[in-house]
């Protein structure tokens, strides 16, 4: 029998912000979710429900639901209360105070921690906790026996499902001449079958493409919490540190909309602002989708080329950053966020419960790039068929020494990810513009996009972000030129 659990979180949110101990309550819940799905796998069917909050409901904001309950009824031995809270002073301007949890003894959990949600949860499911590490109700033999058995299916699905995309994959470009000429009646040579036949042969193969490569990665991933990532960077020396973090940037999850609690939970356990900046720069910048999609449109020579140019703008901004010593640029109310409670004991994820785990992030990150992917194929069409080789040359080509910078400047008020722009820049490419301008370009729309400025604005005074934008901005400048030189 499955299972089902839903946990609803609701909390204040101010343009995309909400205040540090939400920010934590939500990430605590985000881990014990990870959690409960590598520990009990397919038996236990698991929901997440998020209520943005208005100023007007402050009260109800940090109030965690599981199943419809309020925690602290779950819990029993937990009363909910408030107190005062800086965070929300700050973004409110004003004073506020904010929900809280308290025990018969008196001591107040702020924020709700990782333990509380967990014993919530099996509280909720009335599962003894003497069994909760096994799936089976009998004995661990049987239960081991259930895994093995359970792990050689999934197994030979992978194995049938790995040969069927190998030989569909080397047939999508007969299958997009096909499409192209035969069902839509189109004359090869001309504008529109040639935009056809581009974006048939691009959308598939992107597509599965992606869907096998985040696959692996989400395996890699279910090894790396948040609070993992967090341990392994906490107390890390600068340059070290920054390198660390700028590779844990590639197979961690990330988006603009994550850059504050993330930014938050790096200082709060210690690491270094320097190199929180490594991570916060590669992790959107130089991710498992941008490789793919250059991989499959470029080939293995431009994917490895971006992503060492981007490790490198990572680990030199992040350095740079932390050399200028720019700490009292932070805003004063996020020295008062707290660390996320630790938990030291870690779970030991079955194989068969990684594989679910890749299953599911090839679900959960087509599931929201897909529309991306073929709008940004479309217009990738659109160039290749109409757009004049000339004319993309004349303004983004080698000889145009403004085209790196102005590709910047367009960059940065651009908001897309990899998935959106690099089927533009493919078309872009075939089109004779430089590979350096239109690295400078995409790296501009990945790595500084206008969201995230306006988010990190939250937790960090102007100065520090205008330092962050001007490093970075080098860097690609940098790069771009290097490259038209080169290639």
């Amino acid at each position: 029998m499955i299972n089902k659990i839903n946990f609803e979180w609701r909390h204040l949110d101010l343009n995309s912000v909400t205040c540090s101990r939400c920010s934590e309550t939500g990430k605590n819940i985000q881990e014990v979710i990870y959690e409960l799905k590598i520990r009990f796998q397919n038996n236990l069917e698991i929901s997440f429900t998020e209520i943005k909050l208005g100023k007007e409901r402050i009260k109800e904001s940090n109030l965690v639901l599981i199943n419809g309950v309020e925690i602290e009824k779950i819990l029993q031995d937990m009363t909910a209360s408030e107190n005062d809270c800086p965070s929300c002073c700050d973004l409110l301007e004003e004073q506020t105070c904010c929900r809280t949890l308290v025990e018969k003894d008196g001591t107040v959990h702020e924020e709700v921690s990782k333990e509380l949600l967990l014993k919530a949860a099996i509280a909720t499911l009335k599962i003894d906790d003497k069994k909760q590490n096994c799936c089976c109700s009998t004995e661990k033999s049987c239960c081991s026996s259930q895994q093995s058995s359970r792990l050689k299916t999934q197994l030979t699905i992978l194995v049938f499902l790995f040969l069927t995309w190998i030989a569909l994959y080397s047939y999508l470009p007969s299958i997009s001449k096909f499409v192209a000429y035969t069902i839509f009646c189109l004359k090869e040579g001309t504008h529109l079958g040639a935009s056809i036949e581009f974006f048939f042969l691009d959308v598939p193969k992107v597509l599965m493409l992606l869907a096998l490569i985040v696959f692996f990665v989400g395996i890699i991933r279910s090894f790396f919490t948040p609070e993992r990532t967090r341990k392994i960077l906490a107390g890390k020396k600068e340059s070290v540190g920054n390198v660390w973090a700028a590779l844990l940037g590639i197979v961690t999850p990330f988006c603009s909309c994550s850059a504050v609690p993330l930014f938050i939970g790096f200082v709060s356990a210690g690491v270094p602002l320097g190199v929180t900046f490594s991570f916060l720069i590669s992790a959107p910048m130089v991710n498992e989708i941008a490789l793919v999609l250059l991989y499959g449109m470029f080939g293995w020579k431009v994917a490895l080329i971006y992503l060492s140019t981007g490790l490198f703008i990572a680990i030199v901004s992040g350095w740079v950053i932390g050399r200028l010593k720019m700490e009292a640029y932070i805003e004063d109310w996020v020295g008062n966020a707290k660390a996320p409670v630790k938990n030291e004991t870690e779970q030991t994820a079955q194989w068969s419960g990684r594989i679910d785990y890749g299953v599911q992030a090839v679900k959960d990150i087509i599931g929201k790039v897909w529309l991306y992917i073929i709008l940004g194929i479309a217009v990738g069409a659109g160039i290749h068929g109409y757009v004049p080789e000339d004319f993309m040359a004349s303004i983004m080509g080698k000889e145009a020494w403004w085209s790196v910078p102005l590709a910047v400047l367009i960059g940065v008020p651009l908001y897309s990810n990899a998935a959106g722009i690099i089927p533009v820049v493919h078309a872009l490419l075939e089109k004779g513009a430089a590979l350096g301008t239109v690295l400078a370009f995409m790296m501009a729309v990945i790595g500084l996009s206008l969201p995230e400025i306006i988010i990190l604005r939250k937790i960090l005074k102007m100065r520090l972000i205008a330092v962050f934008v001007g490093v970075v901005a080098f860097g690609i400048l940098v790069i771009g030129y290097l490259f038209n030189l080169i290639f």
